[in-house]
């Protein structure tokens, strides 16, 4: 079928407009067409038809009707060309139109975006056997597109236009076809769109046709559920686009509902003035390389200063702290009678070891769980200067000075002072009997076999294993296949938390170490146990605490839901006195997998609500094995399906310990907050949510029942900020979203005020303009005005295709709170940190919104 398209001239409408067209008369050329001069000379007949009085009255009746449709037919004509000629025609560089068409693209970051001389290689590679022919089931590699099965019905739509038959091309039709892929042009990108779903290239496009490009898209995009409704969603595209039920729809119908949401978006958000300043924060955003290198570096060193100051104090005070320890002992024992046999190996030993003494005890404190959520409950002062949130990053910034402590303390005890009183002359031992023993040791064995000795390597080696098992690598289970069979238990966290537990052990014979000391006899010279002793009494309290309250506080499994993912959900009765805040997690023991492991998990219900929720991933091996014991109990229920605790009492114990504060429970201070969840992630956020509905709901109230007391209202202080808050939740999978759909879906329904502006992201879907996408975006913008639900998410949120643009999330806040106190609150793998950190930063110092950015990593 051939494809015409025409434009009538902004002076050809109106000279076409303003015309008289007479009824009985020849038509003006721009008009004519054969169907239309038949009308004409019957109407030139007119005078005929009134002299002769035997023309019957049915062929009058017909000469009527058919004037009448033709008049009808020129008037549509003149009222079309005048509303084209007066319409303001859309840019298709600048309209987010025109992005959508810049959309269907056929190639994007995705795959590559490879330009045609690396195209050319992977074709000669690929037909270096071949004899210069690419097969179709190679088309794929060949042009970079990870999706298969779309590269070969692409290649089928492209061979169809070009009429080649078979299944082989050459380097020249390749290069067409890349050429094809590559236009431009937005009219011939959607001409390759429509080719790609109209398989006998009739030019329209049946109902089949279109369930099969529905089928080909949502598997493209892992989106099963879509594809389980092909054939609804054919039969919507249907009704919408053929509403006279001819069995077909054409091109441009398939062009007006791809533009649709797009021109509504354009109509909506790009006003004048938010275009204006989105061109104004752009430009200041630009990165401008200054040529002075010290202004270049002196504008960092602050950036970095004003971002990170109270973690800087904090180190640097504690780099003072060793510096001076170090000093101290390095110049004692320089001015003893043990340096001149010694010589520096013992005052470098003796140096390294008071830094150990005071690292071993600071060690505890940033784990101390209970002390730090009480600090950061009742003194919200003291948060304005210690960063409570890098509790964890200075617990191991320490345990790196210990491992330099005990590297310095080890070498210069076993490579130098050992060796050195071994080769002392008897007469440079002499004073050093007092310490040594009377009778000079010959051989170096004598140390290492001395309690010293055996002490301080155990020590070491108990140390070696809980630092190399708490690596990453190790922790995170990334070495677990690269490592033999019996050895992949290592790389677990439970390795990880029993070894770190040895611990204990090494504390006891840090205690016998420093107590049987070879250069100090007095009592009150062995201060091991001093520095020791307030901060593991304060461990062994918080221990204490935490088993004491896990045996009073009963806890009963309500509900168990089982979701996509691997994502098992507890709902259990709320213990008496259990006060928390949203944002905070609880530490989970269930005695069936481990009487002795606490995993710590967000809570994703509201202080509110009369129950306690947490959604347990499937991510190490006793996570597996929790969701293993449920699902042997309550053989496993359908997806998303609630099992009762009243009808299972056979639910495996699960006993609680918290709550312990987190980085998003101080969301409540800031004006606007910007909340990010990646996969499970969400969990904290989603708590938070609930809770700003329910403050933003209490408020209106309260605000409505004090109006008549303005002094009393007055007198109270605010604790709620919030007015506004974005989140952002990002997924790989459609259902993820599951998880929380029915808590979105109330969020939804229950936020009459625009508080939250929900945004979910699924990564599995191709970017938003990939042709790959297009029909799911026309699918989702049809099925939610129709339903008002999202096909993607099953929800009233509307989902968004791939990650977001961070920036352009950072810029849209920054223009819609000027001067405001933004406060950013991520929570998710470490992937993230660094990019949304480094654009809280940036939008700081270059707008007049602060950006407060808070991690909280898995």
């Amino acid at each position: 079928m051939q494809r015409v398209s025409f434009e009538v001239t902004d002076t050809e409408a109106e000279k076409s407009s303003s015309e008289t067209i007479p009824l009985s008369g020849a038509l003006p050329s721009t008009f004519k067409n054969p169907a239309m001069e038949n009308v004409g000379n019957a109407a030139d007949d007119g005078p005929s038809v009134k002299n002769n009085p035997k023309l019957n009255t049915q062929k009058q009746n017909r000469l009527v009707k058919l004037l009448a449709s033709v008049s009808n037919q020129l008037m549509k004509c003149l009222t079309l060309v005048t509303r084209e000629s007066k319409a303001p025609r859309l840019d298709r560089s600048k309209s987010t139109a025109g992005q959508a068409l810049k959309g269907l693209k056929l190639i994007s970051k995705t795959d590559g975006n490879a330009a045609w001389t690396v195209v050319e290689k992977r074709y000669l590679k690929i037909t270096a056997n071949t004899d210069g022919l690419l097969l179709r089931s190679k088309f794929g590699e060949c042009i970079g597109m990870n999706s298969k099965e779309f590269a070969l019905e692409l290649f089928d739509a492209l061979a169809r236009k070009s009429h080649l038959k078979g299944d082989v091309i050459t380097e020249t039709e390749l290069k067409k076809f890349w050429e094809q892929i590559n236009d431009k042009s937005f009219d011939s990108r959607l001409i390759t769109f429509f080719d790609l779903m109209d398989k006998d290239a009739d030019g329209r496009l049946t109902e089949d046709e279109v369930r099969e490009i529905i089928n080909l898209s949502s598997s493209a995009n892992h989106l099963s559920c879509i594809q389980k409704k092909a054939d609804e969603y054919a039969a919507m595209i249907m009704e919408e686009l053929d509403p006279d039920h001819m069995g077909y729809i054409m091109m441009e119908s398939l062009k007006k509902l791809l533009l649709q949401a797009e021109t509504k978006s354009l109509s909506t958000t790009n006003s004048e003035d938010r275009k204006e300043l989105s061109d104004m924060l752009s430009e200041s955003l630009k990165p401008t390389r200054d040529p002075n290198h010290l202004r270049r570096w002196y504008r960092q060193l602050r950036f970095f200063v004003l971002d990170s100051w109270q973690r800087i104090w904090v180190i640097a005070l504690w780099l003072t702290i060793m510096a001076i320890l170090f000093a101290y002992k390095y110049i004692q024992y320089k001015n003893r009678a043990v340096y001149e046999v010694l010589g520096p190996c013992v005052c470098l030993a003796k140096g390294a070891a008071e830094t150990l003494k005071l690292n071993m005890a600071l060690i505890l404190l940033p784990v101390c769980r209970n002390t730090i959520t009480w600090l950061r409950n009742k003194t919200s002062w003291l948060g304005v200067f210690v960063p409570f949130d890098d509790n964890l990053n200075f617990h191991k910034v320490i345990a790196a000075g210990i491992t330099i402590g005990v590297g310095i303390h080890s070498v210069a005890h076993l490579a130098c002072d050992f060796p050195r009183l071994i080769a002392a002359t008897p007469a440079q031992y002499m004073p050093l009997g007092k310490f040594f023993g009377e009778e000079q040791p010959k051989r170096y064995l004598h140390f290492v076999k001395s309690t010293e000795g055996i002490t301080g390597l155990v020590m070491v080696l108990l140390m070696v294993i809980a630092f190399t098992l708490a690596m990453p690598w190790f922790r995170r289970g990334k070495l677990e296949k690269k490592l033999p069979g019996p050895l992949k238990k290592l790389a677990s966290f439970n390795a990880f938390w029993y070894t770190h537990h040895l611990f204990v052990i090494v504390y006891i014979l840090l205690v016998l170490h420093g107590y049987y000391l070879y250069l100090s006899k007095e009592w009150y010279k062995k201060t091991t146990w001093m520095y020791l002793a307030v901060p593991v009494a304060l461990y062994a309290y918080e221990r204490l605490i935490r088993a004491f309250r896990s045996s009073i506080r009963t806890v009963k499994v309500l509900k168990v839901a089982a979701y996509p993912g691997k994502v098992l959900t507890l709902q259990m009765s709320k213990p008496t006195n259990f006060k928390y805040k949203s944002g905070q997690y609880m530490f989970v023991n269930c005695p069936a997998v481990s009487p002795f492991e606490w995993h710590p998990f967000s809570i994703t219900s509201t202080p509110q609500e009369d129950y306690l929720s947490v959604h347990i991933k499937s991510l190490g091996d006793w996570t597996e094995a929790i969701q293993g014991v449920f699902s042997e109990v309550s053989k496993p229920p359908p997806v998303g399906d609630m099992l009762h605790g009243a009808n299972s009492p056979g639910f495996p114990k699960i006993m609680i310990d918290g709550p312990y504060g987190a980085p998003a429970q101080d969301y409540k201070k800031y004006e606007v907050v910007l909340l990010i969840g990646l996969g499970i992630g969400a969990t904290p956020m989603i708590s938070i949510i609930k809770d700003i509905i329910n403050n933003t709901e209490t408020k209106e109230q309260l605000s409505q029942m004090e109006k008549g007391s303005p002094q009393e209202q007055q007198g109270k202080k605010e604790t709620f900020k919030t007015r506004r808050a974005y989140f952002y939740w990002v997924t790989k999978e459609q259902g993820t979203f599951d998880w929380f759909k029915n808590i979105m879906n109330e969020i939804a329904e229950r936020d009459k005020s625009k508080v939250i502006d929900l945004h979910n992201h699924c990564t599995s879907v191709y970017e938003e303009g990939d042709v790959r996408s297009a029909l799911i975006q026309m699918l989702q913008s049809l099925n939610y005005a129709k339903n008002g639900l999202d096909i993607v998410a099953g929800t009233r949120v509307m989902s968004h295709f791939a990650r977001p643009n961070w920036k352009n999330v950072y810029k849209q806040i920054a223009m819609d709170h000027p001067g405001a106190n933004v406060g950013v609150f991520y929570c998710g793998a470490p992937v993230l940190t660094k990019e949304l950190r480094h654009l809280a930063l940036e939008f700081t110092h270059k707008t007049s919104t602060r950006f407060s950015f808070h991690k909280e990593n898995f």
